[in-house]
């Protein structure tokens, strides 16, 4: 039986500083940092055959210091999917047994918050108004402006999800996915089957970690 693995990564600069980060490329905190070795004695002694992140950075140190911290055998040998010379000069002919596989692809990157990106969040409430602000970043079909909504972020990082982490799931491969809240909202609200109009009540806390046994097509959680 095959695991899954989710995990949001650790509270970033800018998640520290009460900002819109969104697809701004800003780093973990201290604090967050600090946060890992707790984050992954959860997973001490788990063995994981294959990685899923983002190219932002906070998700990238996410991955290195919990994999760092979990003794986990292998380091990650991140490999890029979305084209350019990254894909293309960093290709590999043999995985090594010190390899684990690590794919990055923006289509587990963060919502896109558009005019929002780099605005306190306390300010912005003060401007628009709580119940608006709320709308923007938990609603199911509701977009800052000119960002993305949830279902624009669903539509984007399932089918990513279908086509690549569910095959290695029922390749009988441990997954492991670090990736942005609104980018695990929409793969838990897929791998749950989450009514559209109840995604609004799923937070996921920074370093927040789920985990599935994975069987066939089904999917059960487990502590």
């Amino acid at each position: 039986m095959a695991k899954l693995f989710l995990l949001r990564h650790l509270k970033s600069q800018w998640n520290l500083d009460d900002r819109f980060a969104g697809w701004c490329d800003n780093p973990l905190s201290n604090e967050g940092a600090d946060t890992a070795k707790a984050i992954a004695e959860s997973m001490a002694g788990q063995k994981f055959d294959v990685v899923y992140t983002s190219p932002l950075i906070r998700n990238i140190q996410t991955v290195i210091k919990i994999l760092r911290n979990a003794d986990s055998e292998g380091y990650p040998l991140f490999v890029h999917l979305d084209g350019g010379k990254m894909q293309k000069w960093g290709n590999f002919t043999d995985i090594s047994e010190n390899d684990i596989p690590t794919y990055v692809s923006e289509n587990l990157n963060e919502r896109y918050y558009g005019k929002l990106q780099g605005l306190n969040k306390e300010d912005t409430i003060k401007k628009y108004g709580e119940e608006k602000v709320h709308l923007w970043r938990r609603s199911y079909d509701v977009a800052p402006p000119g960002g993305e909504s949830e279902k624009d972020v669903y539509k984007r990082a399932t089918p990513f999800y279908r086509k690549l982490i569910e095959k290695d799931l029922k390749a009988g491969k441990n997954v492991l996915v670090v990736a942005s809240h609104n980018s695990l909202r929409a793969i838990v609200k897929y791998v749950e089957n989450i009514p559209d109009d109840k995604i609004i009540d799923l937070e996921l806390p920074f370093g927040a970690l789920i985990k599935y046994d994975f069987d066939g097509d089904v999917y059960k959680k487990f502590a």
